[in-house]
């Protein structure tokens, strides 16, 4: 069966730990682990085919070499049942206590062993992200301080991107050794640094550059000379470098790609920013990535509070036609998430119980205004649009 397009949304599923240890578990504070047949009928009903979602890693790794699947068998079940493919995500902001932090260098290693085990038991998955949003991981844990480790400085930045990305290669190895031809979507955030002042044009440079080093990595695709000696001026070595860009790149993989209003920053010192709104947009950011990486392309994440939610829908829909039409091979589109989300108003770093009204869906799972209108855009879409088969066999580097 020829793959149509990926309309899709999500389940918010973050659980970093904050100051003090605490767990922040998304899944948990929006009551999916209660409701998550209510949540999957929900996106059946949207005529949603493709979910982006994922087990806490904390809660089914819980030792080396030893797992806990019952939640997740139930819940992977009642997907097939409904025929909702997932967008399988295995490690979202965290990880489990017995591995500390995204500093720990045996980390890659551990979550090589762990995708591998999923791989065994889900054999039948074919849209994986192995690690969610490295660049926004690694920031928030080892650049502002506010998750996991808890850390700030460019080395921590540095040593949290390299196990990570580490963490992602090794994860697709182990997952296309079992599965048949799956396809790897690699959520990344995309951002962009402006300066506001002529000072600070390199300064935005240079973060414009750093923006990219996950997929870069990921993706074997050499930095510049400013960036590596970046890197090795921070704990990166040289055989860390040629480790990534040495690798053959034979796996399917999709860009995918996340754009908030919050991703343009405006650099207002040294290593210094504030957020600047949307100011190049959802098109142009893309197109930057896009030309960078020449890979399909999905839109794996954006939403806005409730009162400019179907705006920004419509808007963002719009972005993604026009780079469709401009030949950019975009093959899929994804509101995140079904419900509303609690506390990414502070960026998960406050224990608030906040409800951030961003979903398709109420936390009483009554469906928002935006829900409506994104049910009508796949309604009325789905066969204008068509399929991705030859996008996606493009994806493929022998």
């Amino acid at each position: 069966m020829a793959d149509s397009f990926l309309f899709a949304t999500g389940i918010e599923n973050s659980y970093p730990t904050i100051a003090g240890g605490k767990r922040i578990d998304e899944m948990e504070k929006c009551g999916h682990y209660e409701r998550y047949r209510e949540d999957f009928a929900l996106t059946a009903e949207m005529g949603l085919r493709y979910l982006r979602w994922g087990p806490a890693l904390y809660k089914t790794f819980v030792g080396p070499g030893q797992y806990d699947w019952a939640w997740t068998d139930e819940a992977m079940e009642e997907m097939r049942r409904l025929d909702i493919e997932p967008i399988l995500d295995l490690c979202h902001f965290g990880v489990p206590d017995w591995l500390g932090n995204f500093q720990n260098p045996d980390l890659p290693g551990y979550f090589a062993e762990y995708a591998a085990a999923c791989a065994r038991r889900y054999p039948w998955v074919r849209y994986w992200t192995p690690v969610n949003e490295i660049f926004v991981a690694a920031l928030f844990s080892a650049w502002n301080g506010g998750w996991n480790e808890c850390l700030r400085g460019h080395r921590p930045f540095v040593t949290a991107l390299r196990n990570m990305c580490l963490m992602n290669v090794l994860a697709m190895d182990e997952i296309a050794a079992v599965c048949e031809r799956p396809v790897f979507i690699q959520s990344e955030s995309s951002e962009f640094w402006h300066p506001a002042h002529p000072n600070l044009r390199e300064q935005a440079r240079f973060w414009n550059q750093l923006r990219f080093l996950p997929l870069d990595l990921t993706y074997g695709h050499d930095v510049r000379v400013h960036t590596y000696e970046h890197l090795l001026a921070n704990g990166f070595t040289r055989a860390d470098y040629e480790l990534f860009m040495n690798r053959a790149q034979r796996h399917r993989r999709v860009m995918g790609n996340d754009y908030y209003e919050w991703n343009e920053h405006l650099m207002t010192g040294t290593d210094q920013w504030v957020p600047s709104g949307e100011i190049l947009g959802y098109y142009v950011i893309t197109k930057q990535y896009y030309d960078r990486y020449r890979l399909p392309v999905m839109h794996t994440e954006t939403n806005a509070i409730s009162e400019r939610a179907v705006s920004w829908l419509w808007k963002e829909w719009s972005s993604m036609i026009r780079l469709r039409e401009d030949r950019v091979p975009v093959v899929g589109f994804t509101w995140f998430s079904l419900t509303d989300q609690m506390d990414w108003d502070t960026g998960l770093t406050v224990d608030a119980n906040r409800v951030y009204k961003v979903g398709l869906y109420d936390l009483n799972r009554r469906q928002r205004p935006v829900g409506v209108a994104y049910q009508r855009i796949v309604r009325e879409w789905t066969d204008a649009i068509g399929g991705t088969n030859d996008m996606l066999e493009g994806s493929l580097y022998v």
